[in-house]
């Protein structure tokens, strides 16, 4: 099986700040469901952030859909992130565009026709129940509303690989689920490799997963 990720002697850290991953080295096979645990401030966040080049390695290698990110190259960083759909805890949606528009982002930024972005936010609007609140903006939604918007967008152009931080923190119970079905039929219908950095694994998950803990710096495997 391919591996998506795979990280050598990983070192990850702020500036000159002291060092909060050290020398991590853990591979992830195309198509895994992870779930990356910690202590807050364990680092869990900082790993996600290297993972789609937000921080550069330190120390050692990280490669990421077959791209190196020490010393990545700003071409080749963008065409990884076209790959690569993001979901964070404080949604990140861009207030001045509609729920519409806000999903289609990726799509205009990958180029695709005008038809074809039409059709997928129609079928990812549905997919989120959300069709009714199409030409709302995110201010007019409710947290768990703005989360699926979200994560629709993470979807919308079919990515490789989903880096989920804390999707379901601040949510209800209801848009907790439906962001936990969307993920999993993600991993399962179309064998997007998914990571997660949670607090909390849901007891009851419908897709075989793999745990990691960040503890003192260093990554392991949860068996």
């Amino acid at each position: 099986m391919d591996k998506v990720i795979i990280a050598n002697n990983l070192s990850l850290s702020y500036s000159n700040d002291e060092t909060i991953i050290n020398k991590a080295s853990f591979s992830i096979n195309s198509g895994s469901f992870i779930f990356i645990t910690g202590a807050s401030g364990s680092g869990k966040s900082t790993l996600l952030k290297s993972l789609y080049g937000a921080l550069k390695p330190k120390e050692g290698s990280l490669i990421v859909g077959g791209v190196e990110l020490r010393g990545v190259s700003g071409s080749k960083l963008n065409f990884l992130r076209k790959h690569i759909g993001i979901v964070f805890q404080d949604y990140k949606l861009v207030k001045e565009w509609t729920i519409e528009k806000n999903i289609m982002l990726p799509l205009i930024i990958n180029g695709y026709e005008k038809s074809i972005t039409q059709n997928q936010v129609e079928s990812l609007l549905k997919h989120v129940r959300l069709k009714h609140q199409a030409g709302k903006y995110p201010m007019e939604l409710s947290g768990g509303e703005q989360q699926r918007v979200a994560m629709a967008r993470a979807l919308s152009h079919n990515p490789i690989l989903i880096l989920a931080d804390e999707p379901t923190g601040n949510l209800d119970d209801y848009s907790s689920q439906l962001i936990w079905n969307l993920l999993e039929g993600a991993n399962t219908q179309l064998k997007t490799t998914v990571i997660v950095v949670t607090h909390h694994i849901p007891e009851a998950m419908g897709v075989a997963y793999k745990h990691f803990h960040i503890e003192f710096g260093s990554i392991h495997e949860v068996n």
